[in-house]
Formats: C-alpha cells, sequence, structure tokens
C-alpha cells in the first residue's frame, strides 16, 4: 500500500511506525499545550504516549482496504474472530467482532487470501496498532460462491440431498402450497398455469420476502407452517430469476434444512434453468423455472377427464364381453340334456344310490363271515397254546411268594413257602430240603 499523508507525518501501514521529515512539525506539536513544549525534556508515561498514538493514527485511517494472507485464525467463546494479516514482507493483527462474524458467508482458513475494508486502531493495553475489520472477503473467488461451495460440502456430508430421502410427487394433490413473494412475477406465473391447467385445485399461498435481511428466516418459518398444518399434498418454493446475490435466501442454511426436513414433498423453482441453488440439491423436486414448477405439480385436467373417457369405455366394453358370455353360456345350459329332462337325472341318482347300498350291505355281510371265521381259527390256536391245557396232562407250576416261577431248586431254600398250581386247584407247601439234579 502506498504511504499516505496525515496532517501530523508519514505513516507507513506496513512497518507500523511514524517518522517525521525534518521541515515538518512533530507529530505531538498540536497535543501538547504550550506549558508542555516549553519543557521538552519532560518525559511522557506510556498511557500518554499511546493515547498520543491512538489519536493520531486512527483519524487518519478511518477506512482502509488491505490485502492479504490469513494466518492464525482463531475464535474464542466470546464470538469474535482474531487472525494475522500477512505478506511476504509484514503483518498486522486484525480482529473481526462477532455481531459480523456471525454473518460471515464462509469460512475463513489460514492461507486464504482476502481483501479486508476494516479501521485502523490502536489497542493500549498491547501497544499495538490492528485492524478492525468491517468487510471482507476472498480474492480470485467470490465470497458468495465460496460460501455456496462450503455449505454444499457440509450438507452434503450430512446427507441432506441423498436421492434416497427424496419423497414423491403426488399425481393428482388436493391441494397445493406456494411459498413465494406476493408482488413478483413468479406467483403471477404459478398462478395461470395452474389455473388454466386445473381451474378447481386449490391454492394456498404464504406470502414472504425472497432476497434481502431476514428473507432466509420467512422462507424456512413458511415450509415449517405448512407442514404443521397439513393443508396441502404439495409445495411450490422459489422466486423468478436473478443475481447470485438476489437468489442467496435460498442457499441459505436455515431454507435447505426446512426443506429437508420437511414432510411434505417440495419442489424448488428459483430462478431459470442456469441458476443453481441449494435448495434445488434438498428439494424432492428440482424445477428449472417456477412455470415448469407449476406443469409438474398439477396435471392438465382435460388431460384426466380424457383418460376417464377412455377408462370408462374400457370398463363399459369389458362388461359387454362378460355379459355376451354369459349369454353364451346360459343359452347352452338351456340346450342341455339336464336341463330339459331335470326327473330322468333325479331317477338316474336315486337307481344309481340303490346300487351302491346293495353292494354295502352284500360287503358288510361277507366282512363278517370273514372276520368270523378269522376268529375262530385264532380260537383255536390259543387254547392249543393255553398253559391249562398243559396243566390238564399232569403238569404243574410252583411258585415262590410274591409269584415268582420256580424253575431250579436252587432258587428256593428249606423252609420257604411255596405255591403248586395243578389242573385243578391249588397246594400251599414249605420245603424240607432240595436236590439239585
Amino acid at each position: 500500500m502506498a504511504r499516505r499523508r496525515s496532517r501530523k507525518g508519514l505513516v507507513h501501514p506496513a512497518r507500523g511506525s511514524t517518522s517525521f521529515p525534518d521541515d515538518e512539525p512533530s507529530l505531538f506539536d498540536g497535543l501538547l499545550g504550550d506549558e508542555q513544549r516549553a519543557r521538552t525534556r519532560e518525559t511522557l508515561s506510556v498511557a500518554e504516549l499511546t493515547r498520543a498514538i491512538k489519536q493520531t493514527l486512527e483519524p487518519a485511517f478511518e477506512t482502509v482496504w488491505v490485502r492479504g494472507e490469513l494466518s492464525n485464525v482463531h475464535s474464542p467463546a466470546s464470538g469474535h474472530i482474531y487472525f494475522t494479516l500477512k505478506d511476504a514482507e509484514a503483518q498486522i493483527q486484525a480482529v473481526i467482532w462477532r455481531s459480523l462474524a456471525r454473518a460471515l458467508r464462509f469460512e475463513l482458513a489460514g492461507g486464504d487470501e482476502v481483501l479486508v475494508g476494516a479501521r485502523l486502531t490502536v489497542y493500549p493495553p498491547r501497544g499495538q496498532y490492528q485492524l478492525v475489520v468491517e468487510q471482507i472477503e476472498p480474492v480470485g473467488e467470490g465470497a458468495l460462491q465460496k460460501a455456496f461451495e462450503q455449505l454444499k460440502a457440509k450438507l452434503a456430508a450430512e446427507g441432506l440431498f441423498d436421492v434416497e430421502r427424496k419423497q414423491p410427487i403426488p399425481r393428482l394433490p388436493r391441494a397445493i402450497g406456494i411459498v413465494t413473494s406476493p408482488t413478483g412475477a413468479a406467483i403471477q406465473d404459478l398462478l395461470n398455469i395452474i389455473a388454466r391447467r386445473f381451474p378447481p385445485m386449490r391454492v394456498i399461498v404464504v406470502p414472504v420476502k425472497v432476497q434481502g435481511e431476514g428473507a432466509a428466516a420467512q422462507i424456512a418459518a413458511a415450509i415449517r407452517a405448512l407442514n404443521h398444518q397439513q393443508l396441502v399434498d404439495v409445495m411450490i418454493v422459489g422466486r423468478g430469476g436473478g443475481s447470485l446475490e438476489d437468489l442467496w435466501a435460498f442457499n441459505e442454511e436455515p431454507v435447505v434444512r426446512a426443506i429437508a426436513a420437511s414432510r411434505i414433498p417440495v419442489i424448488s423453482a428459483v430462478g431459470h434453468e442456469t441458476d443453481v441453488t441449494l435448495a434445488d440439491f434438498a428439494a424432492d423436486l428440482r424445477a428449472l423455472t417456477p412455470s415448469e414448477a407449476a406443469e409438474r405439480a398439477v396435471p392438465r385436467l382435460a388431460d384426466i377427464v380424457a383418460r376417464l373417457n377412455e377408462l370408462a369405455s374400457d370398463v363399459r366394453r369389458h362388461l359387454l364381453q362378460r355379459l355376451d358370455a354369459a349369454r353364451a353360456r346360459l343359452a347352452g345350459l338351456a340346450r342341455s340334456y339336464a336341463l330339459r329332462h331335470p326327473q330322468d337325472q333325479v331317477q338316474q341318482s336315486r337307481q344309481r344310490l340303490d346300487e351302491l347300498a346293495g353292494r354295502l350291505q352284500r360287503a358288510g355281510v361277507d366282512g363278517i363271515r370273514s372276520v368270523q371265521a378269522r376268529a375262530e381259527t385264532l380260537s383255536g390256536k390259543l387254547e392249543t397254546l393255553s398253559p391249562l391245557k398243559v396243566l390238564a396232562r399232569g403238569y404243574s407250576v410252583t411258585l415262590r411268594a410274591g409269584g415268582k416261577l420256580v424253575t431250579a431248586a436252587d432258587q428256593v431254600k428249606p423252609g420257604e413257602g411255596l405255591e403248586t398250581r395243578l389242573h385243578r386247584g391249588r397246594i400251599h407247601s414249605r420245603v424240607e430240603r432240595t436236590e439239585e439234579s
């Protein structure tokens, strides 16, 4: 930056120093009284010197534009932003107060080259001068474009633009909500096209600012209000064309988040075909213009009526075909033998029933006889194998107490009671001695 001559001296912004040409009065000539000038050897306190510098520098550099590279960028809990602005030869401290820091449209990062509009001030506690930034913008890339790219990357990383989140636009909504300016050209285009395509369509217009301070907050609030009321099935959010600055409200984070969170499908209609905003990425459908948004949101009533007439014709033709088929079938049945001689069918069924009854009766008798013969055969075999037959031939069965069969002499002991079963009757005895065969 070129040197600037003040009324008191020559100040070099890069070095932050003050020099005085030999033919010019001292920096402090106008600050010290006559008595103080008379005592030129009288010393100044640090505060007095700093105050004199402050009173000299600040009026001389009320507004300066400085270009440099950011470094040491940091923001404490107060919300202010502090950084160093430097180039290859010098550096200067700078601060952005919280009120401006909150309104910044892009993030400050070390290494970025910026152009700042600032006031030069002196900070007495440290005895150093600094820039109080009032305006700041990137060099080589517009501030709005940089803010656009930064916010786009942030919201995309959160998934707000994912295709999976998109909702389908209803084919025939009951009502449409429009969030736009009530005085712009866009609202007239939207209403005219909707009225022409579908005259009975109910339209709810939520008037908002679409540019300038407070526009983003109004747009986001209108989207939330329509969601709360649940009076529409789809909403159009947009405005007519303009510069990037004019359309910026639709790049603001509150608007983008409100669109992404909407339970009602949103069609974005911002600007012209070449205009792209973050609202377009978050919306369920992007229309190139407000006119196209109206066309995408509302079907043509004439097309619906034509389609309904076509469907009615199809239904009528189908019913007539089924009626003709039913008539042909009825005629065939009327010519059938069963309908012409129904009594014959009943008599034949009775005759068939008698035949089946006779067969069943015969089968039952034969079955009983077969079972009886089988039972007699089994009875004879059982009688032949019966233990009683064996006993009748003179054999007996000896049992111990508890009904245990005795088959060997060593199974009993002398004195043990026994029971002997004969063909007729039983004998109870006691063992005197045993002998093994």
